[in-house]
């Protein structure tokens, strides 16, 4: 029984979204995942499929949590938001119930842009690279910051700059005007669009948030740039972006909750290429024998490519940015603002 508790412990929210929706029968997970994003999809997706066996008592109790989060919820007495936002996270976790909520209580149901979301980054690319420069702003600011930072990339050089500053300058859009882009874009996938009934994208974190998902050298480039065409503007960007430097400055408690959620391998190759008071930082919250384990794996890694540390680093950053922006750790720093 013991076992059974760490075992359900040790489940991260996606895993245990996986497990209730694996126990609840296709139709029913299936009409579950329509209300999910392309990314909660395959996040979710994943940790289905790379669902170990686990015996009946472990799924047993991840089923009675979900079900005690319930039965203590009432619509007498509270509102309905905070109803369904309890039971939400209760059931994937907030992480990603904040991203359901989101769309259930402000309408979020774009068809056209939301389209967007499911598709390959260079063909998203394709799409809007001769559109104006104004109309990918606004487009890049709506999607996920990861997803937008791989289609700027697949856009040419030359309009690279000159769109992360409208992002950047963007001080919310009328929403009329969403709604006509939404239209446009709807009528390249057929049907009718919805109207959005938020229209508060854009802005120098919207910016930031993108350019930490872009490769290193290109980020670097871009921000010089920015910083050449305005200084004010690209300081401002710079000092609300998080990278993994950054990390000395978080709580003790936050990257010990931060190393429960990533992969040993990653952090060995994103270690690789850190300063070393970074390395203290990580290795002075683990227990003694993990971090004398980590201490010999880093020593045994052979050379590793810029490129592959950059990823690894990425990836954990990406990681913690959603910690953040689900309230589990605060990122110090120049991340003040960003969380």
């Amino acid at each position: 029984m013991a076992d059974d508790k760490k075992a359900v412990k040790d489940l991260n929210g996606v895993e245990r979204a996986a497990v209730l929706l694996m126990t609840i029968g296709e139709a029913d997970a299936a009409q579950i995942l329509k209300h999910m994003s392309p990314k909660e999809v395959q996040a979710v997706g994943e940790a289905m499929a790379g669902m170990t066996a686990l015996s009946k008592e472990t799924v047993n109790l991840v089923l009675d949590d979900f079900c005690s989060v319930v039965d203590e919820q009432t619509s007498l007495g509270i509102g309905s938001e905070d109803y369904l936002r309890n039971v939400l996270v209760g059931a994937l976790g907030e992480d990603k119930a904040n991203n359901i909520i989101d769309r259930i209580l402000f309408g979020r149901n774009s068809k056209g842009l939301e389209a967007l979301k499911w598709m390959d980054a260079r063909a998203v690319a394709e799409i809007i690279r001769l559109e104006h420069p104004q109309i990918i702003a606004i487009v890049l600011s709506y999607l996920d910051p990861d997803h937008a930072a791989e289609i700027l990339t697949a856009l040419p050089v030359n309009m690279r700059v000159d769109i992360m500053m409208r992002i950047a300058s963007l001080d919310g859009i009328q929403p009329n005007a969403i709604n006509e882009l939404d239209e446009m874009l709807e009528k390249q996938f057929s049907g009718s669009a919805n109207s959005l009934k938020t229209s508060l994208v854009g802005g120098l974190k919207t910016a930031a948030n993108i350019l930490n998902f872009v490769e290193t050298t290109i980020e670097s480039e871009i921000l010089d740039k920015v910083k050449e065409t305005d200084e004010d503007m690209g300081q401002g960007i710079q000092d609300l972006m998080f990278v993994f430097d950054n990390l000395v400055e978080v709580e003790d408690r936050g990257i010990q909750a931060l190393l429960r959620e990533i992969s040993s391998e990653n952090l060995i190759v994103a270690l690789k290429g850190a300063d070393a008071e970074v390395k203290e930082k990580i290795l002075k919250n683990m227990s003694k024998r993990a971090g004398e384990m980590l201490r010999d794996d880093l020593e045994a890694k052979g050379p590793v490519r810029v490129s592959e540390v950059e990823a690894a680093q990425k990836e954990i950053l990406s990681v913690a940015r959603r910690m953040a922006d689900s309230g589990e750790i605060s990122l110090g720093g120049g991340g003040d603002d960003f969380v």
